[in-house]
């Protein structure tokens, strides 16, 4: 049976950090479905086709890597794509505290079908977020270093 794994996110943008756990996740999953959420409670930066085609960009060719974008609950998406496990990423315990409340309930709607994997962010990747690279784009700072592809000025 394969193990199929998948990362949830609004990824807006997808960072280093983003692509060192679905690296690091490609050593235990035999797939990683990539899925970019609809968070009801932010507006996107970047559009959903503009990052869809820029996080498939970064893993080309790698055919154990699926991106997709998603408006439903993550455990139901999941299930849809028959992955028995969600991985999240976590720089510290802020977002431990956040993650684990999230990882309860989506094992409670999948009927405990599903299992959170938490893994520890690289210490190089630790300080980059999401919010901090639209901030430094938002005001024309060079971002390339904290991406896996090549973002068009």
């Amino acid at each position: 049976m394969k193990r199929i794994a998948f990362f949830p996110g609004s990824f807006d943008p997808f960072t280093k950090g983003h692509a060192d756990i679905v690296e690091r996740g490609l050593r235990l999953f035999d797939e990683v479905v990539i899925g970019i959420g609809t968070n009801s409670q932010k507006k996107r930066y970047f559009s959903l086709e503009e990052m869809t085609r820029l996080i498939k960009s970064a893993f080309e060719g790698d055919e154990r890597i699926k991106v997709i974008h998603y408006d439903n609950l993550t455990a139901k998406v999941a299930s849809e794509y028959n992955a028995q496990f969600i991985i999240r990423g976590l720089r510290n315990t802020t977002d431990f505290e956040y993650e684990n409340t999230i990882s309860q309930v989506n094992r409670h709607l999948s009927d405990d079908d599903i299992e959170t994997v938490f893994l520890i962010t690289s210490p190089e990747l630790a300080p980059i977020s999401s919010t901090i690279v639209r901030e430094l784009h938002k005001y024309g700072a060079d971002i390339s270093d904290y991406l896996p592809y090549k973002l068009e000025m």
